[in-house]
């Protein structure tokens, strides 16, 4: 028993690592030009934005919605809307505090222009790879195939996720290697999920559908009221059909890998 589960643990772990890496996607922008990164950072919003929506409504929900606490999940998506909203007013009043007081301490320029969108963007994803740790490490748990399989499905999963998420750090003002960076933290969080797994057991996962419904409500907030918004401030035809083509594509893909799983 304890050799079993020492092999599903280093299993689990050196998955969790290969899905992390994923994050680290953004280091093929460095090649290109800040012209050209501009111009592309509106397709990786648009994808980010139908990506978390079609993770929200065809991934998270229905997990949540089919573990014991159905009856709840509804009012912990809301609760995840409340939280991020709540998160975002503090986020912008230390911003503006911040502009308020620059005189006293020393802000870089680029630094003084980056959004509070790009930290939201950050928590909701880490939530998200604290739950793909989790998930993988109980899927080991129950067997190498079922792991693996289900590890293939989370990599298909955070392929366009993370692809958008690091655009959503480019559109909120951060430099390339800063979102690289804190982008590939985040997803280390999926190391610590397994751990805790083969710390507290099996246990844990009566959380997840709770857990599941609050980041889908954080994922629904950030692309309704901060994504899809700076979107809709384009007036050339050619690029709203472009937008609306990779929002399309960003929950299709979701859509897609909701009938692989």
């Amino acid at each position: 028993m304890i050799i079993v589960m020492q092999s599903a643990f280093w299993y689990s772990m050196a998955s969790v690592l290969v899905v992390s890496a994923i994050s680290l996607m953004g280091i093929i922008t460095l090649s290109l030009s800040d012209r050209l990164l501009r111009k592309l950072i509106f397709v990786m919003v648009s994808i980010a934005a139908g990506a978390l929506l079609g993770d929200a409504f065809l991934h998270l929900i229905p997990q949540a919605v089919s573990g014991e606490s159905g009856r709840m999940i509804p009012l912990l998506v809301v609760a995840g809307i409340y939280t991020f909203f709540i998160l975002e007013k503090v986020l912008c009043w230390r911003h503006k505090h911040g502009e308020h007081e620059e005189s006293l301490e020393t802000i870089s320029s680029h630094d003084h222009h980056e959004k509070p969108m790009g930290v939201i963007v950050l928590v909701a994803d880490g939530i998200h790879n604290l739950l793909d740790g989790v998930i993988i490490g109980i899927s080991f748990l129950a067997g190498t195939e079922v792991g693996i399989a289900t590890t293939v499905a989370v990599i298909l999963h955070e392929i366009p996720q993370e692809f958008g998420d690091f655009g959503v750090l480019l559109h909120s003002g951060w430099n390339k290697w800063k979102a690289i960076m804190f982008n590939f933290l985040t997803a280390l969080l999926a190391v610590v999920g397994t751990i805790l797994v083969f710390i507290i057991g099996r246990s844990v996962e009566i959380l997840i559908p709770p857990v599941l419904a609050f980041a889908a409500g954080g994922f629904i907030y950030i692309a309704a009221s901060d994504l899809l918004p700076s979107l809709g401030n384009q007036e050339k035809f050619k690029t709203i059909f472009v937008e609306l083509l990779f929002l399309i594509i960003g929950t299709g893909l979701m859509a897609l890998l909701a009938l692989v799983e």
